[in-house]
């Protein structure tokens, strides 16, 4: 067998490098070597790690379509998704500027701009009288001016910057998992999304314990993963409920004003001579008795 496996052709080989190194794919695909542990754990992580990066370039697609198509962020927190866009912007930098692998974090950069696309369609979206066109681009204007600044920090700045994303990432859930329980309801909130997230943050403790050693980094993951979490235990809860107290719709309003309620309209005259027709007397109440004469 190993006679197959060390002579394979060379894109096969030069894949299998490039993915897992060169030590170990000469100990698990020439050599077959069951029993290296190290090298095993190191690929389980590679292949999980590719998974996520794929995974996370498409994890919000079907929230972006929830809001599209329903033309309503509702039960979408704003504060939520601004700060849990930072902590994302902030975990790309630090793991760029450190030279991690990229399979140990480049969902973060799709994330990052898949959830400025759900920030940009929460602000249009939203209800108000307020200029939404200017409020998004300045809410893109502090992004970029961020990510920008960030990324420009010296590195003991930017371990700081962080150690900041444990807090940013309490406070983005924070307002989901608050807004949620008001309403006893999760809205446009996407169960895929919530359970991609779940899963992603579980992979992601492995494959940083593995290759990157971060601790700060490994406790962004459990924490994010604790609150993503509580999101499906409510995604589970509020299951099929509606927010009674949520603003109308602009469709729900036109429909509305299309269909107004109906005039009343009288009753059949059948049912009025029946109205004005007195009921019988009975004889407690001085009417005429009827009764037959028994012998």
């Amino acid at each position: 067998m190993t006679s197959i496996t060390r002579n394979l052709p060379w894109f096969i080989r030069h894949l299998g490098v490039s993915i897992v190194g060169k030590e170990c794919y000469t100990s698990l695909i020439e050599n077959l070597d069951i029993g290296d542990i190290k090298c095993i754990k190191y690929s389980i992580s590679k292949g999980l790690g590719i998974g996520i990066v794929v995974g996370g370039s498409i994890v919000k697609v079907p929230q972006l379509l929830l809001i599209v198509r329903a033309k309503s962020a509702r039960g979408l927190s704003l504060p939520a998704y601004i700060l849990e866009t930072l902590s994302y912007a902030i975990t790309l930098v630090y793991a760029s500027r450190n030279e991690f692998p990229f399979s140990t974090y480049g969902e973060n950069l799709f994330l990052t701009i898949q959830n400025i696309i759900i920030t940009l369609l929460i602000i249009l979206y939203s209800p108000g009288t307020a200029d939404k066109t200017t409020n998004a681009v300045i809410a893109y204007l502090g992004l970029g001016i961020f990510g920008f600044t960030v990324y420009l920090v010296p590195l003991p700045l930017l371990a700081i910057l962080q150690v900041t994303t444990l807090p940013l990432s309490l406070f983005s859930k924070l307002p989901q998992i608050r807004q949620n329980h008001r309403a006893q309801s999760t809205g446009q909130l996407s169960a895929f999304a919530v359970i991609a997230q779940i899963t992603g943050c579980l992979a992601r403790l492995f494959t940083t314990a593995t290759e990157v050693g971060d601790s700060v980094v490994a406790a962004g993951f459990a924490l994010a993963l604790v609150l993503n979490v509580v999101l499906g235990a409510q995604l589970w809860m509020y299951w099929g409920r509606d927010d009674a107290h949520a603003p109308l719709s602009d469709k729900a309003k036109e429909k509305a004003r299309a269909s107004p309620v109906p005039a009343y309209e009288p009753a059949p005259a059948s049912w009025q001579q029946r109205a004005a027709t007195p009921p019988p007397q009975s004889p407690a109440l001085g009417g005429r008795k009827w009764a037959r004469k028994v012998d």
